[in-house]
């Protein structure tokens, strides 16, 4: 299991469209990745899931990942919330 503190660099924060482009990215992987923040932690590839937890650009989010590709859906992951599309 990979569990690492990410910054959201995505300009919008994580709002409806850059949050179905994160679910899709999750979801090309077999591991399981979550996103937490507080005391919330959600499924990655659950669009309602991530919803919930409205993230705004500059927050700090612990994403984790756990599998047989858990390093490369940790790094997929971590490329597309620090771009700033």
């Amino acid at each position: 299991m990979i569990k690492r503190p990410v910054t959201i660099n995505l300009s919008t924060g994580l709002e409806a469209r850059p949050v179905a482009q994160l679910v899709q990215i999750a979801s090309q992987f077999d591991s399981e990745v979550h996103v937490e923040i507080g005391e919330k932690r959600v499924n990655a590839k659950s669009i309602m899931g991530m919803m919930t937890l409205g993230l705004d650009a500059g927050e700090i989010i612990i994403l984790s990942a756990n599998g047989t590709d858990e390093e490369a859906a940790m790094a997929s992951l971590e490329k597309y919330l620090s771009n700033n599309h």
